[in-house]
């Protein structure tokens, strides 16, 4: 089946850009992932190993980039606030050994990274596969207990910020 391309539904340094993928809507039902958290094991993290809880999808391109360091920060900070209901999960396409490396530096302990890069299986199913780059688009998703989509943010720009404080709240709406 082929993919739906999606040119110019955001930008880079304002030029259009293609994302590759569905374009997920409040309502739906999040599409399972596949993401690995290592690089020297098969295993992979899925949905549902996240069941029961709020989940914060923090989608950036790279954790080396200096607007990905400060979301996945930031989200890390908050993780705490927010209690053991909720699981905040950032997914890029870097390698999990550079995301360990990355977290280690950086002190990430409260939030679950994960890597699209070997298959791009949850930016094609997400719809923020960046065809041009080979990344995934920033984006923030929140999904209720039962994986129902209840906040979607696709950054216009992909070297912005999300909206943080609205993220954060669709997801104390929930709790």
């Amino acid at each position: 089946m082929a993919k739906v391309e999606r040119l110019g539904a955001v930008t880079f340094k304002g030029q259009p850009i293609t994302l590759v993928g569905p374009e997920l809507q409040v309502g739906d039902r999040a599409p399972n992932f596949r993401l690995r958290k290592s690089a020297f094991s098969d295993e992979r993290t899925t949905l549902g190993d996240f069941a029961g809880k709020v989940k914060l999808i923090s989608v950036v391109p790279s954790l080396d980039t200096p607007v990905c360091d400060a979301q996945t920060r930031r989200f890390n900070e908050e993780a705490s606030r927010l209690g053991e209901d909720v699981a905040i999960i950032t997914v890029s396409c870097d390698l999990p050994t550079a995301q360990a490396r990355w977290c280690g530096a950086a002190g990430i302990d409260r939030v679950t990274v994960l890597s699209d890069y070997y298959d791009h299986n949850f930016g094609l199913s997400y719809g923020v596969y960046i065809k041009e780059f080979g990344l995934d688009h920033r984006a923030i998703f929140v999904l209720d207990k039962d994986d129902v989509i209840r906040y979607i943010e696709l950054v216009p720009d992909v070297t912005e910020h999300p909206n943080y404080d609205a993220a954060l709240e669709a997801v104390r709406a929930l709790l």
